[in-house]
């Protein structure tokens, strides 16, 4: 099929052969569709996707107004959980269970959680921290990372137990907070006399008709021009960046206008996975991530609107404090910013962000969510009729694109739920990479 292209530049997005379980999950129809659980209808809790509980997750909040306190993806039972101020009168629960979510009554309201979290903006800001609300615990769930020790840990501890003991819990994380600037779907740039790498997350149409991709802010932030290659000339340029402060995103504009951007992600085995559309992350519900440093993982979504103190590299005394993240699961390792978080059903959820930990111990990673990145760029998602077909009819296994890659056997990690799966290294259109992250002697680390 004959098109317009620019070698290595075409739109494919994840890049990873996979081999385990995990892939096929995603490439099968999901059969659960929206119905009742029980004939007898309006009470009856409903089996839903998870996407179809977000929706109505926003409908109750907005139906329900101070009663809703928060609600929850049960993955097992595939039901929406909703929180329900206790002593609240019964017509909330009454609502609820007829719009078909199970109900659960709980003693902090949505804006008493806020406020909590405020003080803990005020009185706790400290890198190496972060904070979300958990609608499962109906706390405030606040993590430290391994730096916060001594003076740093009594602060945090005093303002957590001055919120009270139903309020909040604090636990501590092995590894350290940090943005994973380095590989995913490789893209690279110069940056402070190094090498920069990080990943392209997802194709989108600019507001000007322009092909673009979304990556993370902090990328955005570093270096103005990207390449698709460690040692090739720049093929798109940074329209917007936000990093630090509301969010964790930038706009990248292909230079060329006739760049084909088609809105899949490859899976390797020529296979990809159409990305329709963009979604709002509940919790409890399952995501998958792609990066070429550790190939595909799944995990959950454990918290949103997160607040998360990266340390400043720029400012030994500073903090670089980003809000409105989603926590998760699933693990990520330096070489992953930017790249897709997204779900079975093909949509897109979220740009990694950085975390605590690696894919051997696991840890907590954050996300950008994909919606508030297009509100505020005012990009649309999708290749708006351009490159579905011809995207399509120009790819060997996903290979010569800016994160398409042909992925190496060779490089190999393991999953969340045990299985190996195949890695991105040495990926045809994104440098000569190793499934480890070799730096090929450039400092491919962080960006600030």
């Amino acid at each position: 099929m004959s098109h317009k292209r620019i070698p290595k530049r075409k739109a494919a997005i994840a890049a990873g052969s996979v081999v385990a379980l995990g892939a096929a999950a995603i490439l099968l129809p999901n059969a659960n569709a929206s119905q009742d659980g029980a004939s007898n209808g309006a009470a009856a809790p409903k089996t839903l996707k998870a996407a179809d509980a977000s929706d109505l997750a926003s409908r109750l909040q907005s139906m329900l107004g101070d009663a809703f306190a928060g609600s929850y993806y049960d993955a097992g039972s595939k039901q929406l959980v909703v929180n329900v101020i206790s002593g609240n009168g019964n017509n909330a629960v009454v609502q609820a269970k007829k719009a078909g979510a199970t109900v659960r009554e709980v003693d902090n309201s949505l804006a008493e959680l806020q406020s909590g979290a405020q003080t803990l903006k005020a009185d706790a800001t400290i890198p190496g921290t972060a904070w979300a609300v958990d609608p499962k615990t109906n706390k405030i769930v606040v993590t430290a990372d391994s730096t916060v020790t001594g003076a740093k840990w009594d602060r945090l501890e005093s303002t957590v137990r001055s919120l009270g003991s139903g309020m909040a819990t604090l636990k501590k994380s092995a590894g350290t907070f940090k943005t994973f600037v380095s590989g995913g779907d490789a893209i690279f740039a110069q940056a402070g006399g190094g090498t920069v790498r990080c990943s392209l997350g997802f194709n989108v149409t600019a507001s000007d008709g322009s092909p673009a991709f979304l990556t993370a802010g902090h990328c955005g932030v570093a270096a103005a021009q990207w390449s698709d290659s460690q040692t090739g000339q720049p093929i798109a340029t940074v329209d917007q960046a936000t990093f630090p402060g509301e969010g964790d995103f930038s706009l990248v504009k292909y230079d060329d206008p006739n760049t084909q951007a088609a809105s899949e992600v490859n899976v390797g085995g020529g296979q990809t996975v159409q990305i329709a559309k963009a979604a709002e992350a509940t919790v409890g519900a399952q995501v998958f991530r792609m990066g070429s440093t550790t190939g595909l993982h799944d995990g959950t979504v454990t918290g949103l609107d997160a607040t998360v103190n990266f340390q400043s590299e720029t400012d030994p005394n500073g903090v670089d404090t980003v809000t409105g993240l989603i926590q998760t699961d699933v693990c990520a390792e330096p070489g992953d910013s930017g790249g897709s978080l997204f779900t079975q059903d093909g949509s897109a959820i979220g740009l990694t962000s950085g975390g605590s930990g690696d894919c051997t111990t696991g840890g907590e990673t954050f996300f950008q969510p994909v919606t508030t990145a297009l509100q505020a760029t005012g990009a649309t998602l999708g290749d708006a009729g351009a490159g579905a077909g011809a995207g399509a009819g120009d790819q060997a296994g996903g290979g010569d694109a800016v994160g398409g890659g042909t992925a190496d056997p060779s490089a190999t990690a393991t999953g969340p739920s045990g299985a190996g799966q195949t890695g991105a290294g040495d990926q045809s259109g994104a440098g000569d990479q190793s499934g480890a992250g070799a730096e090929d002697g450039s400092q491919l680390t962080e960006t600030h």
